[in-house]
């Protein structure tokens, strides 16, 4: 089945096109499933102060829900669409994601780990971050916030679930070898146990790092667990809906997987692959 479950419009200050253009964009190239899953706004940096373009304003996000269902019935005879929310998972902030997650009849919330404290790791404006810092460190508190996401219940699957290595930023061999494969494995083992799936998300491609998000290892340690898997573009871009999903189901076919992760009224619906 030709999905994608990750895409990004301009609400959000950091992408263009409007949802329309999504859905439109995606009955061109025959989408059976898209999944509109705007970013979460901002709850722990007040975006008056903050770097610009981080996420939809507040007020913003009854509007998108609003537009989105809309869309849903307006285009249902052409596209089957799912209304969905990348609610980023900040330590300490749980009772305010919660509120927002509960608050809207999402088909599914993917939990994500961008900010690790004011920081926001995926960020190319702040490479300056990781100065100063022992990356193997900076790895474990990121795993430790993705571990604590999925222990939530707040989320229906974990998004790029390796994006710390966006920047290509990474501990010396060694280390990467041993500790940080634990530290994968540690994770894919929470996620299973908390009951979420977990997203391959091609966007890596077009990064520096150059690789999709999760690696190759940690798609075979999740086959090997049986952790479910979707499947998502991280588009910002309508022309970029479905980008390298052609390469990322090729791999999940050589890795073994034969069924992908959709989602419904916050249920997990398994098709084939």
């Amino acid at each position: 089945m030709f999905i994608d479950y990750h895409t990004h419009h301009a609400r959000c200050g950091h992408a263009s096109g409007s949802l329309e253009e999504y859905v439109l964009r995606g009955i061109e190239i025959g989408l059976a499933q898209l999944g509109l899953s705007d970013h979460m706004p901002l709850l722990h940096v007040d975006p008056a102060t903050y770097l610009p373009g981080m996420a939809m304003p507040m007020q913003e996000l009854p509007q998108y829900v609003d537009e989105a269902f809309r869309l849903k019935e307006q285009y249902k005879e052409h596209i089957d669409i799912r209304v969905g929310l990348e609610g980023d998972y900040i330590e300490g902030w749980e009772a305010e994601i919660e509120r927002i997650v509960r608050a809207y009849p999402w088909d599914y919330v993917i939990g994500s780990v961008h900010f690790l404290g004011e920081w926001d790791i995926s960020d190319s404006r702040q490479l300056a971050g990781w100065e100063g810092k022992d990356v193997l460190e900076v790895y474990k508190q990121y795993y430790d916030a993705v571990q604590k996401a999925a222990r939530t219940g707040y989320y229906d699957y974990i998004g790029h679930v390796d994006v710390i290595k966006r920047f290509g930023y990474r501990p010396p061999q060694a280390q990467w070898d041993n500790e940080v494969l634990a530290l994968e494995r540690e994770t894919l083992d929470v996620i299973q146990a908390s009951g979420l799936a977990m997203e391959l998300n091609a966007s890596g491609l077009r990064m520096p790092v150059e690789e999709m998000f999760p690696s190759r290892r940690i798609l075979e340690y999740a086959h090997r667990i049986g952790l479910p898997l979707t499947i998502g573009s991280d588009a910002h871009q309508p022309e970029r809906l479905a980008q390298y999903l052609d390469q990322a189901a090729a791999l999940l076919r050589e890795v073994g997987f034969t069924e992908l992760a959709t989602f419904r009224n916050r249920r997990r619906e398994m098709v084939q692959l």
